[in-house]
């Protein structure tokens, strides 16, 4: 724990320095296939600290997010072409029965599922990683990402401009929780619209 709140702490330095912008990039780049933390509390500091350039930073935190998830996609597909038989003949419970199961959600939901985890507190790691594992279509892929995430960064950085310092304990407090009620009312939405076809 000592661990993750040292690395918090050292992300949240970045913003007292004229580094900030170049390590918000590099942040949301590597937080998108292996970093554990988020870029959203450098951005939050950031878009305080200058709340003119916050569409600036949410720019930043979008475009090396996205490059990122790419790696991680890039991670997935290269490294399953590699260690697949190794993780079929070493790992109990992983067969190909499994796998072909996972890869049916991913074939299924690819949009929605990456859209979910680029937008919500679920890790967008795994799912970039997952998503080359499973071959989701690359341009979704790539769409779902640039949406979700955008949508994500956006909205912090216009809550942070046009409320400022107040709304900071909101969003750190609340918004996981809204971005996981809003999902649930998409899917929601979608299975409704299916149901009425």
């Amino acid at each position: 724990m000592n661990i993750l709140r040292n690395l918090y702490n050292w992300v949240l330095g970045w913003a007292e320095t004229p580094y900030g912008p170049i390590a918000l990039f590099i942040l949301a780049f590597c937080e998108a296939s292996f970093f554990p933390i988020p870029p959203d509390i450098l951005l939050i500091a950031l878009s305080l600290s200058l709340p003119a350039q916050a569409l600036w930073y949410a720019f930043l935190s979008s475009v090396g997010s996205v490059l990122g998830g790419i790696t991680g996609y890039l991670i997935g597909f290269l490294l399953w072409q590699s260690l697949s038989s190794y993780f079929f003949t070493y790992i109990p419970g992983f067969s190909p029965e499994a796998f072909a199961v996972v890869q049916s959600y991913f074939d299924r939901y690819d949009f929605l599922v990456v859209f979910a985890a680029g937008f919500t507190p679920i890790p967008y790691k795994i799912i970039t990683i997952g998503a080359g594992v499973f071959g989701v279509n690359f341009p979704v892929f790539v769409i779902a990402s640039l949406v979700s995430r955008s949508a994500r960064f956006f909205l912090v950085a216009w809550l942070l401009k046009r409320y400022g310092s107040p709304i900071r304990g909101f969003i750190e407090r609340y918004f996981n929780l809204l971005a996981i009620v809003f999902m649930v009312l998409l899917i929601g939405g979608f299975i409704a619209l299916g149901m009425f076809k």
